[in-house]
């Protein structure tokens, strides 16, 4: 059928995001600018990618102005409650509130529920607060991969306090320590006994632990806050108390609150603020985001490669006779790896990520 040319429809050619879309004033434009913006940065694709380099490195100068807390614990130990209830107070208090939730992806579907906004319903309604869930996609820590490029976004936007909630799968929650200015652990009163309480390996990063869902039994709210008190003096943590300058250094404590009934928010905040003043004033905040700007380059350099490995041609052609030996059982896995290694140092060098 002939159609005349003027009545063929061209394609729409959408203009690329820009900085000033997210820096601008807020309202529904800012949110949706946010959000095209994290997608952006989380795309796979080759073109998408370095036009969120670009777009990254605009957004850089309006960023860090932010604190970031990062919040971990098991699941049930009411994260989501928490946060609403923190966002909803911190709002009343004139800030900005936003939250990087990480669901779980599943390993057999890929899929992710992502229904954090369901869990926090009168949070995300406020217009001076920005929920975004995002997919853990495989990547371990309990966050995202691009969790720390969300995280800039969402300062350059104006929110002047980030929360970043973890996966919530246990003790392995310690990624989110490794890109915010403090980490909160949250625990349950009847979680489990002294030894229990002693995870050496997350209990050492924290820098604050509370103790929520403390109406539900206050006798065991109080007897944890004491075992993990004690914890945290066996390792250490608690600071030396004839030490005349303990008092210029941020020592972990232990809080009881009720997130559900809105108690204890107050001696939160409190010992947050008590956090950052001392941490910026003794220069410790400064050096922190130093050494976290670093390893987040490392990360990405990690991933660039493995990406880099899996798109050479030499390592794509003979893959698949190593991967079956190595099921088969007739060859070692690592020199397999080492086989398919030696084989990408060998090639030509592949395309630019």
């Amino acid at each position: 059928m002939w159609m005349a040319a003027d009545s063929v429809t061209a394609p729409v050619t959408r203009p690329a995001l820009r900085a000033a879309d997210v820096v601008g004033s807020q309202g529904p434009l800012q949110r949706r600018a946010i959000a095209k913006a994290i997608t952006l940065l989380e795309s796979t694709r080759t073109d998408h990618r370095a036009q969120a380099d670009t777009l990254l490195t605009d957004l850089l100068p309006h960023s860090g102005k932010s604190l970031r807390l990062g919040i971990s614990g098991v699941p049930g130990v009411g994260k989501s409650t928490f946060i609403e209830a923190l966002g909803l107070y911190l709002i009343g208090k004139g800030h900005r509130v936003a939250v990087l939730a990480v669901d779980p992806s599943s390993s057999v579907s890929g899929g992710s529920i992502l229904g954090d906004k369901t869990r926090m319903e009168q949070l995300s309604m406020n217009e001076r607060a920005y929920i975004r869930p995002s997919p853990s996609s495989g990547t371990l820590g309990g966050v995202a991969e691009k969790t720390r490029e969300a995280m800039l976004v969402c300062e350059a936007a104006g929110f002047d306090i980030v929360i970043v909630e973890t996966v919530g799968v246990g003790q392995s929650e310690t990624a989110v320590q490794g890109m915010t200015d403090m980490f909160v652990l949250m625990q349950l009163p009847n979680a489990g006994d002294d030894l229990q309480a002693i995870k050496k390996g997350v209990m050492e990063l924290a820098d604050l632990v509370v103790i929520n869902k403390a109406d539900i039994d206050a006798d065991a709210a109080m007897r944890a806050q004491a075992q993990i008190t004690s914890s945290l003096r066996l390792l250490g943590l608690n600071g030396n108390p004839h030490d005349p300058h303990s008092e210029q250094h941020w020592h972990p404590q232990v809080i009881k609150t009720s997130a559900l009934q809105g108690e204890g928010l107050d001696g939160f905040w409190n010992a947050v603020s008590t956090f950052q003043r001392l941490q910026t004033a003794n220069g410790l905040m400064a050096q922190r985001r130093q050494h976290q700007a670093l390893a987040w380059m490392w990360e990405r350099i990690d991933a660039g490669l493995k990406q880099s490995f899996k798109n050479n041609p030499a390592v794509r052609e003979q893959l698949p006779q190593f991967t079956a030996a190595v099921q088969s059982g007739q060859m070692a896995a690592s020199t397999a790896a080492r086989s398919l290694l030696a084989a990408l140092a060998n090639s030509a060098p592949a395309a630019p990520l």
